[in-house]
């Protein structure tokens, strides 16, 4: 059985902490170093909910996602949400380490994943790292469709491959424009808008799309000189747990070849905080007081 020191180094040889942001909070947060592990659960949120399914698997390493801690803290008292996941992890022995950003732009990365769990052909990064030579790491994926959809139909594709959520998948533009190209970032994407509209693709499929720069980013790109591309809003959790299942398979491989017999698993437990949709009355015509 392998320690939890060596461990910790074939995942930071995967996702690197110095490529990480400098805003970032990546790398272990509780754990010993020398304590062996032979179970690791992979997830997207460092929650309660998680770790106590941590605690009934018997996993000696939870590997996340997103930061426990992002900002600065001056307590770990149980009686706070993160305190009490503090506490969990260290009274059963289980290790917490984050692989957040550095993730994101690795080679494969959570956008890969993303593509992967959609059927796109990876073509290159959004944003390029450039760091690397072979033009690989980065911020978001652009890619490619088997054969053309219309946003609806690519809208019903996402919902239908990715992680089941109350909200679904939002469309902005014009639903029967065919999309042949798609631009991809696990999480939230609003701030890549600029380098969406230079990669030429018909749509871009993120999450967290906040109103104002949607409204605008659509608006000027069915009034501008350019064509129109339609905007795919899907919920943040559900864009980025593909990730867990490749990293978990990343860890395996490495498992299996240097003969340490891990047993490598997949939290399934939905952590998106929203838990119910309402859906608007689509055949209402107007925004009128009723009579």
């Amino acid at each position: 059985m392998p320690r939890l020191s060596e461990v910790i180094a074939a995942l930071e040889n995967l996702w690197p902490p110095e490529r990480a942001e400098s805003w970032d909070a990546v790398g272990t947060v509780v754990g010993d170093p020398e304590q062996e592990v032979t179970r690791v659960l992979f997830a997207v949120d460092p929650v309660q909910e998680i770790v106590d399914e941590a605690v009934k698997l018997g996993a000696g390493l939870l590997v996340t996602h997103h930061p426990l801690y992002l900002r600065g803290t001056t307590t770990v008292a149980a009686s706070t949400f993160k305190g009490r996941v503090v506490h969990t992890l260290i009274k059963n022995d289980i290790a917490l380490h984050v692989a957040h950003t550095n993730a994101d732009t690795a080679d494969p990365g959570v956008s890969d994943a993303l593509a992967g769990a959609l059927d796109l052909r990876v073509v290159r990064p959004l944003v390029p790292d450039p760091s690397d030579p072979e033009g690989r790491r980065g911020l978001g994926r652009v890619c490619e469709l088997d054969h053309p959809l219309t946003v609806r139909e690519f809208a019903a594709r996402a919902a239908e491959r990715l992680p089941a959520t109350a909200q679904g998948i939002r469309a902005a533009g014009d639903p029967e424009a065919l999309v042949r190209t798609v631009a991809v970032s696990g999480g939230s994407g609003d701030s890549l808008f600029d380098h969406v509209r230079a990669a030429g693709v018909d749509a871009f499929l993120t999450a967290d799309l906040r109103h104002h720069p949607a409204s605008e980013f659509i608006a000027d790109r069915a009034h501008g000189a350019h064509p129109p591309l339609a905007l795919l809003d899907a919920a943040h959790w559900a864009t980025e747990w593909p990730w867990c299942e490749l990293a978990a398979t990343q860890l395996d491989e490495i498992s299996d070849r240097r003969g340490w017999g891990l047993r490598v698993h997949v939290s399934r437990t939905v952590t998106d905080p929203w838990t119910a949709h309402a859906a608007s009355n689509t055949t209402s015509s107007s925004m009128g007081a009723p009579n």
